[in-house]
């Protein structure tokens, strides 16, 4: 089995790498390819990354490489985890954004139309290379942000899925607060990327007891601190929805935070600049501790059974993805993707039922998904007026004179990615 991972270079891929190492029996890589142009950067991770496989004992063989097309040749399936313009980019995105009041966020808002805009392009291009080169190859979407970017690639006949790793963070919390294994916690995950709620908290599989009412009544405090909103916020919804809410439901003290501090963006590439040199040692065969702050927890985890159930049908029975809707959601066009549990196999994912969502859900989720229809339609034929009318359809913007503001922002920070502008 071969598997490209598209950005390779990431300092994320030590994560992946070493799930690929754990899980070998699940998911039996032979090859794995990181392709990335940042010869340095990608010179330090695949040595890492033979050195966490050979620690283990897996006897596939990595190659590095900055040829796309070399990288893809034969793959199985290809991970997309690219991100266009670097950290300088994501800057961006967290900062101008502000300085209209609004919130400066890599994949929401302002900031993620500007990321969709940059991104969407590339990776269309990466997915017909992917298709010439094996037109039976999976792509994992795990760049932001996902819901648009697997919206683009379905909607061109690719045959991919989106991940994401806020409901295996998920998972993994409750299962640890329940004293259950994780896979014995079943998530009632609603939603579109970054916008998702858990509705229930199933022990044993979709039709098991629901134990959130539990949950938030004995673990209330704590969850309500992970996602930073009031104890009593989650009492009234009787949900717990995903940190991303934040945005939504405390818009305003979130842009009041963002201003009194450093970008996110800033301290990842602080971040960065102490894992690559990390990586640099020859001594180290691991991944570092400091790792689990970069973000993109439990993604390895995610990736492998997403790999595994597509490739093999091996895997979990059920994964949280990021997939055509297909009447999941009545109130949603067929074609709107959405982020919910689906039976993964090699065929592809078939979401499961789930109840229809609550107004106060339904109403956010229609709300963002025209608004992703928008920005999808601004990144594959550009212009200024479609990506101000799929800032004024964004509920965390909305006003014309935000909107107009914003727009020409956007493209000012983003002309050198933008061919139309």
């Amino acid at each position: 089995m071969k598997l490209t991972v598209v950005g390779g270079g990431s300092t994320y891929t030590p994560e992946l790498v070493d799930g690929f190492a754990r899980l070998r029996d699940t998911l039996p890589v032979e090859e794995l390819v990181l392709v990335d142009p940042a010869a340095e950067r990608l010179e330090l991770v695949g040595g890492l990354a033979r050195r966490i496989f050979a620690r283990q004992g897996h006897g596939g063989r990595i190659v590095t490489t900055a040829d796309l097309d070399a990288g893809i040749d034969g793959a199985d399936a290809v991970l997309l985890q690219l991100r266009v313009g670097g950290q300088a980019a994501r800057r961006q995105d967290e900062t101008w954004p502000l300085e209209c009041g609004c919130v400066g966020q890599e994949t929401t808002g302002a900031g993620g139309l500007a990321k969709a805009l940059r991104t969407v392009p590339v990776v269309l291009d990466i997915a017909e290379r992917v298709r010439r080169a094996n037109p039976r190859a999976w792509i994992i979407d795990f760049t932001n942000p996902v819901g648009i970017v697997t919206r683009a690639l379905l909607h061109a006949g690719h045959r991919a899925v989106g991940l994401c790793n806020v409901a295996i963070g998920l998972q993994r919390k409750f299962a640890a607060r329940l004293g259950v294994e994780p896979a014995d916690v079943h998530l009632g995950h609603v939603g579109l990327n970054h916008l998702t709620w858990e509705t229930s908290v199933r022990l044993g599989g979709p039709e098991g007891a629901n134990v959130l009412p539990k949950l938030l009544a004995e673990h209330g405090d704590a969850i309500a601190d992970d996602l930073r909103l009031p104890r009593a916020l989650l009492d009234r919804l009787g949900v717990v929805p995903s940190y991303y809410l934040r945005y939504y439901y405390a818009h305003d003290e979130v842009v009041r935070d963002l201003r009194g501090k450093p970008s996110r963006a800033e301290e990842v590439a602080r971040m960065e600049r102490e894992l690559l040199e990390m990586y640099g040692d020859p001594a180290l065969d691991e991944k570092p501790a400091l790792l689990a702050r970069r973000g993109g927890a439990y993604y390895s985890e995610a990736a492998v059974d997403l790999a595994a159930a597509l490739l093999s049908g091996g895997g979990s029975p059920y994964q949280v993805v990021n997939t055509l809707n297909k009447g999941t959601l009545p109130f949603l066009a067929d074609d709107a993707v959405i982020e919910v549990q689906a039976a993964v196999g090699p065929t592809g994912p078939v979401p499961l039922p789930v109840p229809e969502p609550d107004p106060l859900y339904a109403g956010l989720i229609a709300n963002v998904t025209a608004y992703e229809e928008l920005a999808l339609e601004a990144a594959l034929r550009g212009g200024r007026d479609r990506v101000f009318r799929a800032l004024l359809a964004h509920p965390l913007i909305g006003q014309y004179g935000y909107a107009d503001t914003l727009t020409d922002r956007l493209i000012a920070h983003n002309r050198e990615h933008l061919a139309w502008a």
